[in-house]
């Protein structure tokens, strides 16, 4: 059994909204619809996954203090899933 979500869902979801901004939701739920679409398999919702799997920073300077190995976005890409949206970046932990 599944749930269809939608845009609306993803933003209204609170255990969701604990952890990103509106605009990092959107950009988000964009980002796995778009891995989905690509990738041709259907996800399953798990919004405490998704809490655990991704953070969302302010910039790069906030995520080099907390991997050390990163100095660049260059090196940022090279090392896990980014999402850069007006507001901030969203990764996925590594």
């Amino acid at each position: 059994m599944k749930k269809t979500v939608t845009l609306y869902d993803f933003l209204d979801d609170e255990s969701l909204k604990d952890n990103f901004s509106y605009h990092g939701r959107i950009a988000l739920f964009e980002y796995l619809e778009q891995m989905e679409e690509d990738s041709g398999y259907e996800m399953e919702y798990d919004p405490i996954a998704i809490r655990c799997d991704f953070t969302e920073y302010k910039n790069l300077e906030e995520i080099k203090s907390e991997y050390n190995s990163i100095k660049s976005m260059d090196d940022l890409y090279d090392n896990t899933y980014v999402i850069e949206f007006e507001e901030g970046i969203i990764i996925q932990r590594f």
